[in-house]
């Protein structure tokens, strides 16, 4: 049975989801689109309407605000919210889903705003709750976390009896031609890069100074060569949990010279600081700033273009021989724009987020608590990937790395 969804968020991702619920009328039924800016939401409706041939509607809501989520929820009664905001909203959205009972999902772990420290604790802290409540969230339902823990559980599951080594790599190859953007929301993007990098070893987190070790990769299908750096991110937290056998998990992401030199110039100026200076009697956050006169990351689809390629290189035994396997998808940022109006960055968050939603309200990821995506049989996420626009491949014997 269709049901009723409320998705929180009117940036890129939040675009993406409505297009690909709409894709798929015998899961989620009667849509609602919600966010701080109507007129956001307006016009993804329209391109919603004109793509997919489906009616949405919308609503104006501050996600900052519990009580206002409560009433909207309590409104609306949908059976879940997929939460594609900000993930300083995390832990409000969560408990106006407790109040009201309602299921939650997001893409990105809670870090507070004056902080840029983003762990899973604070929402596992909820587990008790959303468990006595006979609800469930899903934590990191997108592309990098998500899918690559679902690639994580699947290499788990099919190809080896212990994983020693985890390296996630997510390398972008596309170009929008802009001096300087974002491809995701910038403050958020920033705050990312500029933190300590930590990777697993030995037990224990690592920390090194960001952006310190790096190294040329190359991608499969003839995406190209790029220089990928290692940076904590928030699936390492979860995974070297779930799978206590790592000995080492790193992850890398790749960055041009120009992005890199740009990022630098606005450090040493102090553009990235997330505390508050003065300026003409008013206190204003550098970085929030600088994200008011950066691009929207949602304009950038009709110039970006070029290949993403996101995956898991894992290493371990099978029947006491050592093995290297490397799952990955290649996604086409032009063929994105065709398909819902947005690059694919904003498309690998999208989909995924769908796909965790689709299997929730089936019933095959359904399960009281707070959780994430690895915890699940891998299966059905991976067969949905190959049918809802993200087709992944393996390589065995791996040849990049």
């Amino acid at each position: 049975m269709a049901e009723k969804v409320l998705i929180l968020g009117a940036g890129g991702v939040g675009q993406v989801v409505a297009h690909k619920c709409a894709q798929v009328p015998e899961v989620f039924g009667d849509i609602l689109l919600a966010s701080r800016t109507g007129e956001k939401c307006r016009r993804i409706a329209e391109g919603v309407k004109k793509m997919q041939g489906r009616e949405i509607r919308t609503a104006e809501v501050d996600a900052d605000d519990t009580q206002a989520l409560v009433d909207l929820l309590k409104r609306e009664k949908p059976a879940m919210v997929l939460h594609v905001a900000l993930p300083y909203q995390d832990l409000t959205i969560m408990d106006a889903c407790l109040e009201t009972g309602t299921h939650y999902l997001d893409t990105a772990n809670y870090e507070p705003r004056d902080n840029a420290k983003f762990e899973y604790g604070w929402q596992w802290a909820y587990r008790e709750r959303f468990a006595k409540a006979g609800l469930m969230a899903l934590l990191g339902s997108g592309f990098d976390p998500g899918v690559t823990n679902v690639f994580t559980a699947y290499l788990a599951k099919h190809d080896f009896d212990v994983i020693d080594t985890l390296d996630i790599v997510d390398v972008n190859g596309g170009s929008h031609g802009q001096p300087f953007a974002t491809n995701f929301n910038p403050e958020i993007n920033i705050r990312e890069v500029t933190a300590p990098c930590r990777h697993w070893e030995n037990g224990a987190f690592v920390e090194t100074p960001a952006m310190t070790l790096h190294r040329p990769f190359t991608c499969p299908d003839a995406v190209g060569t790029y220089e990928i750096y290692r940076m904590y991110h928030e699936e390492l937290e979860s995974l070297v949990q779930h799978f206590p056998s790592l000995k080492k998990a790193q992850f890398w992401m790749s960055f041009s010279e120009n992005y890199l030199k740009h990022l630098e110039v606005l450090q040493n100026v102090g553009m990235t600081r997330i505390d508050p200076v003065l300026y003409n009697g008013m206190e204003i956050v550098p970085l929030q700033f600088l994200k008011a006169v950066l691009p929207e990351p949602s304009s950038l689809g009709p110039l970006t273009k070029g290949l993403t390629c996101i995956g898991v290189i894992a290493q371990g035994q099978r029947a006491g021989a050592d093995r290297k396997v490397y799952v990955y998808n290649i996604c086409s940022h032009e063929e994105a724009y065709r398909e819902v109006g947005s690059q694919a960055i904003s498309y690998t968050t999208g989909v995924p987020a769908m796909i965790g939603a689709k299997l929730m309200l089936e019933g095959k990821w359904m399960k009281p608590g707070v959780w994430n995506l690895e915890e699940f049989d891998p299966d059905p996420f991976m067969d949905n990937l190959n049918t809802h626009g993200l087709p992944w491949k393996k390589q065995d014997p791996v040849e990049v790395w």
